[in-house]
């Protein structure tokens, strides 16, 4: 099968259609047709149904396309790692976790990085889905739950706490719960129905000391950042992981007594970047970062809201 016929198919089927494809690879819409006919009749098989709004893959172009992915990701990853200087790592780094963590812990810290590693080209992508990584949608992944796939290697970086918090505003109006027993009388914010299965306990507020009392959320939310600004808006209490509300004057902790679950974080990449200077450099940045945190929180406990 010709190479490079098989990455033109990729790259279409990538794509969605010939006209962004084509654009992709700077060549004609009738070029790039002519040459996955070509590579269509050379194997037997259709491998696009094409109609008036575009082109999807037959079975056998799915196959193909799967096999084609992992071949060209592959490709990537050995062309960076030949490339990489084992003193100044250098290439592309794609690097994905959660949109919450990504956004708020992690972004703010990346400088120090960029400016130690001025030859890696990093890339941040957020998503509380899972990427692929043996697939090679990213290289390296924070989640807060071990993979389950043996391909993958993982160490874990530390405990992620969730605690109840509220504004000080809603203290003064509704009173400071003494009790677990106590949020029986209280607005709770609570994370929506689809919270993942890694942290299905996030909503222990609505359990912890209830008894037999059914407790009903004030309101459910499908984003921390949603829940944080329901807390901050003085709507009631909430359990949020601490890293989003550390030295946060805005919120206070509530039961400081009651601690709530921890979720595992680990750091997660493919054995074939294994002994990388980009993941080994990326790694140690981040328990470092990990380490100063902790350190830092111990100045500003959040168990008290101070």
């Amino acid at each position: 099968m010709d190479w490079d016929k098989l990455r033109l198919f990729y790259i279409v089927a990538d794509s969605g259609s010939f006209t962004t494809a084509s654009n992709r690879l700077n060549m004609s819409q009738s070029a790039l047709s002519r040459q996955i006919k070509s590579l269509e009749d050379s194997i037997g098989v259709s491998l696009f149904t094409r109609h008036a709004r575009g082109i999807v893959l037959t079975s056998e172009g799915e196959k193909l396309f799967n096999t084609a992915n992992d071949v060209y990701h592959k490709i990537e990853a050995t062309e960076d790692s030949l490339q990489e200087d084992k003193e100044k790592p250098i290439g592309r780094l794609r690097v994905t976790t959660t949109v919450t963590f990504g956004a708020y812990w992690l972004t703010p810290r990346l400088k120090d990085f960029t400016d130690a590693y001025p030859g890696i080209e990093l890339q941040l992508l957020l998503s509380d889905d899972d990427m692929d990584l043996a697939a090679g949608d990213a290289d390296i992944a924070i989640r807060f739950h071990a993979p389950e796939q043996a391909d993958l290697i993982q160490k874990f970086l530390t405990p992620i706490y969730h605690n109840l918090y509220s504004s000080p505003d809603y203290v003064n109006e509704k009173g400071m719960p003494t009790t677990a027993e106590d949020l029986n009388h209280h607005n709770l914010i609570v994370y929506g129905d689809l919270a993942p299965t890694e942290i299905k306990n996030v909503n222990w507020v609505l359990k912890r000391g209830a008894g037999n009392f059914k407790r009903r959320p004030l309101v459910a939310v499908n984003s921390l950042f949603g829940v944080l600004e329901a807390v901050r808006a003085g709507m009631g209490i909430a359990a949020l992981p601490d890293y989003l509300v550390q030295q946060d004057q805005s919120v206070v902790r509530i039961l400081p007594n009651e601690d709530g679950p921890a979720f595992e974080a680990y750091f997660v990449y493919a054995k074939e970047l294994r002994g990388s200077p980009r993941i080994n450099a990326f790694r140690d940045f981040l328990l470092k970062k990990i380490d100063e945190a902790t350190k830092q929180s111990l100045k500003f406990d959040t168990r008290d809201g101070q």
